[in-house]
């Protein structure tokens, strides 16, 4: 399905959808409203099989009138569902900067879910990673809005090409973990509408027909009820066709409030609406039009995805885990590895001269695939490190591998090794979906941006022992590394890199792959460059600089930049040229691969805001483009941006307003001044 074929259909399925309304009880429209997946049932697939969402969690259906039940699989790393592919995280994903790999992704998750006997994936995440310590930031993108609503397109349109209904959460301003059901954040209308809502907007505006609302409160009153934002701004403003489902459980805390608000669907189980809602509108408490609406919503959605002819002839089960879907989790995570220091080159290592590597670390040999939350995808197998590397080398070279609690044996392993490769970093207990109590506890909100002291103990004693040291990092995002980046020589952060990711290690770390990811976040020097993060936080104000805009504006230098990453190869830009084309800005450079490997590049294009006359960033990232090139060869990248994404926000006005102005442009590798060419364009005479 796709965003022409809905603007074709609208229509058609909203008549049908009144139709069949008019042959409906007011109980029988409540019932669309209400989930299925009870809590004994949600208990016992949590508690008792450790496999929360195992199978399709449903709500509503008519049968009667041959209206669908909606049937949820979470996500976004895969499907929760069964035992199914296992995908890089949603973060790792961000980091390929690959909008056409990312559909690809989506589109693999589609198929599964309609395998698994699901419509409808859970797994749009696009909450913006405000600060790394977030327990959830594996499951969005990056620190960027624009970054962000363009991977959260990709993945929406793949999903929806096989009439997956593709949800969007959570609906907003959804940024830290262990407080979620009760913190209150604020902030400014300019920021609301320039910082935390544009996401969402793109990917709405791609097409995706669902959006879930989050458990937090937003100006005191919680998602789950903010007509504001549901219904004003999601429905009213931005013309939202599909319908919006509550965060599970405790997303509705008062029913009357939800149904007005315009939450259309409880979920996963029914305690608010059901009964309770058909006594409100009886009472005259909740207007029956909210409930007709509603239920308007619903039918057409369904209707709409079960009656659009499907890409392929079936979805069996030989879907799930498939040769094409395990290929592309490993293309995934090759793809999206950041190489974030290369001394030497230390990296790749050369297999003709390694005969003896020393594995070191507890996360060398642990399934390591991110949280244990609602995100958990249970895969038939996953390649650790160690098994990836002893696959890779087979008998050609040995592999020694320590734990890392005996100091001294792994020191001794070290010294002797032709190669060493320390796994440090964290797993769902350091950060997570946040649960206090049971068999999925996580670790909420990290305590900590740095690595912990067993690690640093371990780099510090390992690292002056050999010359051939990596340092792999395991991870949602940004980790602090003042204290020992200059100890090694070669750093490589994977992330919670998948079923495969042992595999990808191996194959980037001896040279089969050539690494091209790109961070999808700043990693700073000091944590007090980040905005203020307290994870037990019941207030939260947000203001607008985060990421790399805070650090350029307080010009703090970045120990990494955002959009950094090495290659194995190397790359030269020029000829920057930019004009205006239209309704579009046009950015235009020539990339030359000068290396002697071929290798991939992200060519990223920034606006800057020099001239504005109101408090703008110093710079945004407004398009990017992901190449190959083969050594010797030159290609000319074109990026092209809406005139519109330049605007800003006049909340006086309640608008959106352009600067007709002298603008900035940039086009380079990363958001640091010394990967970027600079240029310029002009829009003092674009017309209103």
């Amino acid at each position: 399905m796709d965003t022409k074929w809905l603007a074709e259909k609208k229509g058609y399925y909203t008549e049908k959808a009144r139709e069949i309304l008019t042959q409906m009880s007011l109980e029988e429209k409540v019932t669309l409203m209400s989930g299925n997946y009870g809590m004994v049932q949600l208990m016992v697939d949590a508690m008792i099989l450790h496999h929360y969402n195992k199978s399709p969690a449903t709500a509503g259906g008519n049968q009667r009138l041959n209206v669908p039940q909606l049937k949820f699989c979470d996500g976004p790393r895969g499907v929760v569902s069964g035992n199914s592919t296992c995908f890089p995280v949603a973060m790792q994903r961000g980091a390929s900067f690959d909008i056409e790999l990312e559909e690809r992704v989506g589109e693999a998750i589609g198929k599964e879910v309609r395998a698994q006997g699901g419509n409808y994936f859970g797994g749009v995440c696009v909450n913006l990673l405000r600060h790394p310590a977030g327990g959830r930031a594996q499951e969005t993108f990056g620190e960027d809005p624009f970054h962000v609503g363009q991977m959260g397109s990709a993945v929406a349109r793949g999903v929806q090409k096989h009439n997956v209904i593709a949800c969007v959460k959570h609906f907003a301003c959804n940024n830290q973990e262990n407080t979620r059901f009760k913190i209150n954040v604020t902030c400014d209308e300019r920021t609301l509408r320039e910082v935390y809502l544009p996401h969402f907007k793109d990917v709405i505006d791609a097409g995706a027909c669902s959006v879930m609302s989050a458990y937090n409160q937003f100006r005191g009153e919680h998602l789950g009820h903010n007509g504001y934002l549901l219904k004003k701004v999601l429905k009213e403003e931005w013309g939202f066709y599909g319908f919006v489902v509550s965060d599970f459980v405790w997303g509705i805390r008062d029913t009357v409030k939800a149904a007005n608000a315009g939450l259309d669907i409880e979920m996963c189980n029914t305690h608010y609406y059901g009964k309770n809602l058909v006594q409100a509108v009886e009472r005259g408490d909740v207007p029956q039009a909210a409930v007709d609406e509603a239920a308007l919503r619903i039918i057409r959605t369904l209707l709409m995805f079960a009656e659009t002819p499907d890409p392929l002839p079936a979805y069996p089960k030989s879907l799930i885990v498939s040769k094409e879907h395990v290929a592309l989790a490993l293309e995934v995570a090759e793809k999206s590895m950041v190489l974030l220091k290369n001394e030497g080159p230390a990296l790749p290592f050369d297999q003709a001269a390694v005969k003896k590597v020393a594995l070191i670390g507890e996360l060398g040999n642990t399934a390591n695939i991110g949280d244990h939350g609602s995100s958990q995808v249970h895969p038939p197998y996953v390649v650790t490190p160690l098994a990836g590397l002893r696959k890779r080398l087979g008998s050609s070279a040995q592999v020694d591998y320590s734990i890392g609690k005996n100091l001294e044996q792994a020191k001794k392993l070290a010294a002797e090794a032709d190669a060493v490769i320390l796994v440090v970093g964290f797993t769902h207990k350091d950060e997570g979906e946040y649960t206090a109590t049971g068999p999925l506890v996580s670790g909420g909100d990290r305590s900590s941006l740095s690595l912990h002291e067993k690690d640093l103990a371990l780099i510090k004693a390992i690292a002056p022992l050999n010359k051939n040291t990596v340092v792999v990092l395991i991870g949602s995002c940004a980790i602090l590394m003042e204290e020992w980046k200059a100890s090694v020589p070669a750093i490589l952060h994977a992330f919670y890199p998948g079923m495969e990711g042992g595999t990808a290690i191996a194959r980037i770390l001896f040279g089969d792959v050539n690494p091209g990811g790109k961070l999808p976040f700043t990693i700073p020097t000091d944590l007090r460059h980040l905005p203020d993060f307290d994870r037990f936080a019941e207030q939260c104000q947000y203001d607008q600089y985060h990421g790399y805009t805070r650090l350029e504006k307080e010009e703090h230098e970045p120990a990494f930049a955002y959009g950094f990453g090495l290659s194995y190869t190397t790359f030269q830009l020029s000829n920057p040229r930019f004009s205006t084309e239209g309704d579009r800005i046009s950015a235009r450079v020539h990339i030359t691969n000068t290396g002697k490997r071929s290798g991939d590049e992200v060519v990223q294009f920034y606006v800057g805001f020099e001239n504005s006359s109101v408090d703008r960033p110093k710079k945004l990232l407004r398009g990017f483009r992901r190449v190959t090139l083969q050594p010797g060869e030159t290609r000319e990248v074109v990026i092209t941006c809406p005139i519109e994404k330049l605007r800003w926000y006049n909340p006086e006005a309640g608008r959106w307003e352009l600067e007709k102005m002298e603008y900035q442009a940039y086009i380079g590798t990363s958001s640091r001044a010394a990967d970027l060419l600079k240029g310029g364009f002009s829009l003092s005479d674009y017309p209103d």
